[in-house]
């Protein structure tokens, strides 16, 4: 069965819920990880196929430990994990406040870091597996009133690039997405409604990851960027 199961984090709303319909019209069980339980419900209504929810704080180790344990333990292996969960504030660097530069490394960066980690144990043992790190074009360039968020992101870039190395002599894959901004949540009370209409639609990043991480012959796609035209 864990041939057809996909692990999600921030899989409440955004990319990560269009991931989520995608993949369960394609069979997949969804693992639907996320902070906010009645958010990852919402996700759960748009599936076609078997889910689980698991209400998590990835930024903890240990209840990302337990999770996923949790997780192999009724399913096996995971064959998938989708590193989608961030946070972002925006002002100049010194007026962002101390909860907001933790949040952003904690939930963005060592998220991210916890959730492989977890996950890398039973992907070393069958040898198989793909991790996709959500990163954002803040892990390629520096953004003005962005400093914290890119630091985060260019950390998460680095931690990717590193561990496709480290796992380099395996059949294990890797891949990080740098996009543009999204049509989603995540810009409400930053962007002026005029500015997110121009922003890209989650379910055609959502396209473009599913058709870039298929299994290929003698290939592996280890990055994607996805820009907006304007």
């Amino acid at each position: 069965m864990s041939k057809n199961i996909v692990v999600i984090t921030g899989a409440g709303s955004g990319l990560g819920a269009a991931l989520a319909k995608k993949y369960s019209t394609l069979g997949y069980h969804i693992c639907l990880l996320g902070r906010t339980k009645s958010k990852l419900e919402n996700t759960a209504k748009m599936l076609t196929n078997g889910y689980s929810i698991y209400e998590v704080d990835v930024s903890s180790k240990q209840m990302v430990t337990q999770i996923i344990h949790s997780i192999q333990d009724e399913f096996g292996s995971i064959p998938l994990l989708i590193n989608n969960a961030g946070v972002g504030y925006f002002d100049i660097a010194e007026n962002l406040n101390e909860d907001s530069v933790h949040q952003m490394i904690d939930i963005n960066l060592k998220g991210t870091i916890f959730c492989s980690q977890a996950v890398l144990k039973g992907m070393k043992e069958r040898n198989e597996g793909t991790i996709i790190n959500i990163v954002s074009t803040a892990g390629l360039e520096g953004k003005v009133t962005e400093s914290v968020y890119c630091a985060s992101k260019f950390g998460v870039r680095g931690f990717t690039e590193s561990l496709a190395l480290e796992l380099s002599e395996t059949a294990i894959n890797v891949c990080a997405v740098y996009m543009g901004g999204m049509r989603t949540e995540f810009w409400d009370g930053i962007f002026t409604e005029e500015k997110t209409k121009t922003l890209m639609d989650p379910n055609d990043i959502a396209d473009i990851i599913m058709d870039n991480i298929k299994p290929r012959k003698a290939l592996a796609v280890t990055e994607v960027v996805i820009k907006n035209r304007r």
